[in-house]
């Protein structure tokens, strides 16, 4: 064999290898019920905080175990568990999305993102009048 033939086997080897990592790695987004499920497979549950209940967190005890309830698009409450310290401004968080993998009937999250209220949206009308140069004038 030529050596341009096994560079050639060489490079498509790695290619394949990359490609099937990274579909074997990849998550989707699905509701506590398929992760329920699909026991062990790893997800993308979308939710907000249940604000009523309160957290699990005890920085005296073990700083890197957090836990909150979560209730996901289609209503379903499940309690969630974060290997990590408590994100700031948790509470303040609009939606919240939690990757990792059901067990038993807790969600393990290796990953908290969250989608936090912008400081842009309040007040719009105020904005707007003020970049269209209109004032508020009491008659």
């Amino acid at each position: 064999m030529k050596k341009i033939h096994i560079i050639g086997i060489i490079i498509i080897a790695v290619a394949l290898a990359v490609v099937v990592s990274t579909i074997s790695n990849s998550s989707t987004y699905a509701p506590f019920k398929t992760a329920i499920e699909n026991e062990g497979s790893t997800f993308h549950v979308v939710g907000k905080l249940n604000k009523e209940k309160d957290f699990i967190y005890n920085p005296e005890v073990n700083a890197n175990l957090f836990g909150f309830y979560l209730v996901d698009n289609e209503g379903l409450e499940k309690k969630v568990l974060y290997n990590g310290s408590k994100p700031q401004d948790f509470e303040r968080s609009e939606q919240i999305v939690v990757v990792g993998k059901m067990d038993g009937d807790e969600f393990h999250a290796s990953q908290i993102l969250m989608k936090c209220p912008s400081k842009y949206n309040g007040n719009q009308q105020d904005q707007l009048k003020a970049v269209s140069g209109e004032t508020d004038v009491a008659s």
